[in-house]
């Protein structure tokens, strides 16, 4: 039995560990030099004047809201085809999601859709770039400016990617990422919101300490050496010196993980272009992903076996398959607030035949080769399963 294949794993190294072990010998383990030194070299990976690093990548989402001024009432439209938080940050503001579909080709959110749901209460756009491939922005930017809207890309998915040569990060009004374990590079967890705005960089920079600030700038008085002002209701939502120490050393290695994520796709992609029960990832012309997640699409027509079938058959030769995404307003939460099924039916049509197959780094070239090997051959047993009457 080959030993188990996770869909995605960290993948962090002995200089990683030193950075992190000076830290905690160092005065500072919460907020000192190393979020400043981390927000440096992260504005300077997505291209933007401004990187605030925060607790998570839904805290990220939460502030970037926040900054934006979304508020009660207010819609907010976004696309099912991602993690909750991406809708969820609407709801902490009392906003209200409303969800566009996606592009059937390259599961991006349809700037179509996006135009036919605009209403006087809509207040931001928030594409997200799934699995590290950039949203049509040029169409959404203009959405926005025609509309008065705020853009905030989700792009916990996209550190790396490019779209018409300018860098995911430096795009939007704002970008969010994630440094979870599984993304591009990791903090442990940990998030970001980069923009090229100083108004919202200053209003990100308090919303993450509590809605406090000491910049004597911005104080209306001033008493003294010791003192400080809150301004408005802020959150903790700051990251620490020893995850951003970790996160210094992760990015010095991006490049190398967005080299090793794309030659796997490569060979991904050589392997299952021919096979007709089979979709691979379509890729626009002008974007270059970064690949978080490979995602087959099974052609369900054409095999006589399910989704869950493939899913299980391929969990059980130790492959961590996943799926992603459960359409968000599919949730029973979402169900609770009115929310309902065929609202976007080429989201639910995508999300019956999906499943994201390991990729990270850190992989094997003969782990990739006995993930490849294992689907095909579940497919050709699907081919010529009897179907049973049910």
């Amino acid at each position: 039995m080959h030993h188990y294949i996770p869909y995605a794993q960290q993948w962090v190294d002995e200089e990683d560990i030193q950075e992190v072990l000076e830290t905690l010998k160092s005065d500072y383990l919460t907020t000192g030099p190393k979020i400043n030194a981390f927000e440096d070299k992260l504005k300077e990976a997505a291209g933007a004047k401004y990187a605030v690093a925060v607790a998570n990548g839904t805290a990220a989402l939460h502030a970037a809201c926040f900054a934006a001024g979304i508020g009660e009432e207010d819609e907010v439209i976004t696309t099912p085809m991602t993690f909750a938080a991406s809708a969820n940050c609407a709801l902490y503001m009392g906003a209200r999601p409303i969800f566009a579909d996606i592009d059937p080709r390259t599961y991006n959110i349809d700037p179509k859709d996006i135009e036919s749901k605009i209403t006087r209460k809509t207040k931001a756009i928030i594409p997200v770039h799934f699995t590290g491939q950039p949203c049509d922005m040029d169409l959404i930017l203009k959405l926005a400016r025609d509309n008065g809207l705020a853009v905030i890309e989700d792009g916990a998915h996209a550190l790396g990617a490019e779209y018409k040569g300018r860098k995911i990060g430096s795009i939007g009004d704002m970008t969010t990422f994630s440094f979870h374990p599984v993304k591009h590079i990791t903090t442990g967890e940990g998030g970001a919101v980069t923009t090229n705005s100083e108004a919202l960089y200053n209003k990100l920079m308090m919303f993450r300490t509590h809605g406090i600030t000491r910049d004597s700038k911005q104080l209306l008085k001033n008493e003294g050496p010791w003192y400080y002002e809150q301004h408005f209701l802020g959150y903790n939502y700051r990251m620490t010196d020893i995850q951003a120490a970790l996160g210094i050393k992760q990015l010095e290695k991006l490049p190398l993980f967005l080299q090793k994520r794309r030659a796997y796709v490569e060979k991904y992609n050589k392997a299952f272009s021919n096979i007709e029960e089979l979709i691979i990832p379509y890729q626009l012309e002008a974007v270059k992903s970064s690949w978080h997640l490979y995602i087959i699409q099974l052609k369900l027509d054409k095999l006589n076996i399910g989704r869950r079938d493939v899913f299980e058959a391929l969990r059980q030769k130790n492959i961590g398959v996943n799926v992603h995404y459960i359409p968000v307003y599919d949730h029973p939460y979402y169900r609770k607030l009115g929310y309902r099924q065929g609202q976007c039916p080429n989201a639910e049509k995508l999300y019956a035949g999906i499943i994201t197959l390991p990729l990270f780094p850190k992989m094997k070239e003969e782990e990739a080769d006995y993930v490849i090997e294992s689907l095909l051959e579940v497919i050709e047993n699907g081919k010529s399963v009897p179907v049973v009457e049910r």
